[in-house]
């Protein structure tokens, strides 16, 4: 189980350990209804319930399941950075830009087969979540600048982020198409993806 971040929005932060345990059980049981019965189905009552803990307690902490699964979204996003830094080795230190591409590319993926409440949630892109500076794919682009840009011995410059923007956003728009062709992504289009983007970032990062 991955705890929330502490950067979640929430109605109230767990101080005590009992409590972040029981938000975690909130939000794993929400990402888990949301693989079975969908968003539009999904209730703060079933959360409870799945969870094995009081209604209260999780309106103790959202108040509604739009808040749930934007705090889902986050904790998505948490997990897939750390999952990226593991790849690498840690941020600091110049690499290889297509070897990192891979690593983002490659577990992105795997959270799209395999995290529950993930093909529905993502990082907030299929029920939308937050506004302007909080847009998903702003925000990933974000945390992929700060991450990548020592790996690369890059400045994280507006042009650097501006092209992790477009990146991610061609990526996005591909691996769902790979995933509508086909349930676990179809490989031919995502080789396809894989070939854009290092095409596309070949140009700002070689």
């Amino acid at each position: 189980m991955k705890p929330v971040p502490p950067a979640t929005p929430l109605r109230r932060a767990p101080v005590q350990r009992r409590s972040a345990e029981r938000l975690t059980r909130i939000l794993d049981a929400c990402a888990e209804l949301l693989d079975e019965v969908g968003y539009d189905a999904l209730s703060t009552r079933a959360v409870a319930e799945r969870a094995g803990v009081p209604i209260g307690s999780v309106y103790r902490f959202f108040g509604n399941k739009r808040a749930m699964a934007d705090a889902l979204a986050q904790r998505n996003l948490e997990h897939y950075t750390e999952r990226v830094a593991g790849r690498l080795g840690g941020p600091d230190g110049a690499g290889d830009w297509r070897a990192a591409m891979d690593a983002v590319l490659d577990e992105y993926l795997a959270m799209k087969r395999t995290a529950p409440g993930f093909s529905l949630v993502d990082f907030g892109n299929q029920i939308p979540v937050g506004t302007g500076h909080a847009e998903p794919n702003i925000r990933v682009a974000d945390r992929l600048t700060e991450l990548l840009s020592g790996y690369l011995d890059r400045t994280p410059d507006e042009d650097l982020r501006r092209s992790f923007l477009v990146a991610v956003e061609a990526a996005d728009t591909l691996v769902h198409l790979a995933f509508r062709v086909a349930p676990q992504g179809d490989e031919g289009i995502i080789a396809e993806t894989r070939q854009l983007l290092r095409a596309y970032l070949g140009r700002v990062l070689d």
